[in-house]
């Protein structure tokens, strides 16, 4: 039995080097001797088998109960070099197999109802606003940044991201904009202090919509902005301009109809709507199953052939569409960074098995956006084909014209404190 389950440990990794220190103290190297020198060991006898059933879903758990450790390298690394296996066309087989069941089976999940999308955004959203704190930038957005310049900072280039999507949505002062999954509120805040913008944002966390009012309250934007708890179906009116950035993760595969319908009617003639999201580059994948169980329940990253048929019969148009690909996995590394230097906090607030869960979905997502085929998607969506300009140089001249703004205004609080 030994001999069995070492060749099948041994037989994941095809490509690089991880030794494997088993319980009673044997030891085992998987791969081919390349690559850095990495380690990790198992802490109990069933450890191993539990991890060879199901990799996907049983790493993340016995690394989370203290029952896998990384003894040379660092979880990242590891993760890593497991994924670059696991994403391999000759990864191995029983891999390979799971992966395709739970992929045949991505359609057959529970409806998204609005009771359950509030379950699902509370398992992950509501907690302690001040945790998010702690790794998030000083404007609390918990979606990609953009970083449209080389060695730019967390702090700027989630600053420019609001700038990115401000220039796309084409606002003019005093235009409706709605905002769909609006987080702790930062991007409506930008929209109505920089841009003009009435906003409404909309939430399911109570957490968020407490530190959106919060914020907006302390730049004195009460007035311009109106932060409301409820679900995005229950929305009516008409608004000139909308935005959803980070939410339609959670919408569920059988809702897309819904939402597209919804962006619709609720979108004016001459309006237009930007969507950003998490997607996969390389075409329909079931969700991660620790990240299903864990992380974010409901939560899934769809391809592009999956998001379009249902614009398309929404009565939308594309009207621009841009792919990010490796500014997610930058923006998870400065998230990963800062929760390791502030990791003794999170320590004695939460718990060492919080710790070790959300290292390691820092380390796997970060590692899904630089070798599993997760990038991010901004499409620009309007019912008049002529709604934005026949080019793109807009975008440019906007942020220009939007970075001598919040420039401006970073420069005058700086001088203030």
């Amino acid at each position: 039995m030994g001999n069995l389950r070492d060749r099948l440990l041994a037989g994941l990794i095809k490509s690089g080097t991880i030794d494997v220190e088993l319980p009673g103290g044997r030891r085992l190297t998987a791969g081919r001797g390349s690559g850095p020198k990495l380690g990790l060991r198992f802490n109990d006898k069933t450890a191993p088998v539990l991890f060879l059933l199901d990799p996907e879903l049983r790493f993340g758990e016995l690394y989370m109960e203290g029952r896998i450790d990384i003894t040379e390298g660092t979880l990242f690394d590891v993760m890593m070099l497991g994924g670059s296996n696991m994403w391999q066309r000759d990864a191995s087989l029983r891999v390979r197999l799971w992966q395709k069941v739970r992929s045949a089976l991505r359609h057959i999940v529970r409806p998204n109802d609005p009771l359950r999308a509030r379950r699902n955004v509370a398992h992950h959203y509501d907690l302690d606003a001040r945790f998010y704190m702690r790794f998030l930038d000083s404007g609390m957005q918990y979606s990609c940044a953009y970083f449209d310049a080389p060695g730019q900072n967390l702090e700027r280039a989630q600053l420019a991201k609001k700038r990115h999507i401000g220039a796309k949505l084409l606002i003019e002062p005093g235009q409706r904009v709605l905002d769909i999954g609006c987080g702790f509120g930062g991007l409506a805040i930008y929209l109505a202090q920089f841009c003009g913008a009435q906003v409404t944002g909309v939430t399911l966390s109570r957490t968020q919509i407490g530190v959106a009012k919060s914020g907006a309250a302390d730049l004195g934007l009460s007035g311009a902005t109106d932060f409301q708890l409820c679900d995005y179906r229950e929305l009516q009116g008409r608004f000139d301009r909308i935005v959803s950035v980070g939410m339609f993760e959670h919408v569920g595969l059988a809702h897309y109809p819904e939402f597209f319908r919804k962006i619709a009617a609720l979108l004016d003639k001459d309006g237009v709507a930007l969507l950003h999201t998490i997607g996969r580059l390389d075409g329909p994948c079931a969700t991660n199953p620790w990240v299903a169980k864990y992380i974010f329940p409901g939560g899934y990253m769809p391809a592009l052939s999956e998001i379009l048929p249902a614009i398309e019969r929404a009565g939308l148009y594309v009207t621009d569409l841009e792919v990010l690909r490796l500014h997610y996995a930058e923006t998870i590394k400065a998230w990963r960074e800062r929760f390791a230097a502030r990791r003794d906090e999170v320590k004695a607030s939460h718990g060492e098995r919080f710790c070790r869960m959300w290292e390691f979905y820092l380390a796997g997502s970060e590692t899904a956006f630089r070798c599993g085929g997760l990038g991010v998607f901004q499409i620009q969506l309007a019912k008049r084909l002529d709604a934005v300009p026949l080019t793109r140089d807009y975008i440019a001249r906007t942020e220009s014209f939007l970075r001598e703004r919040d420039s401006a205004a970073a420069q005058l609080r700086l001088a203030g404190e």
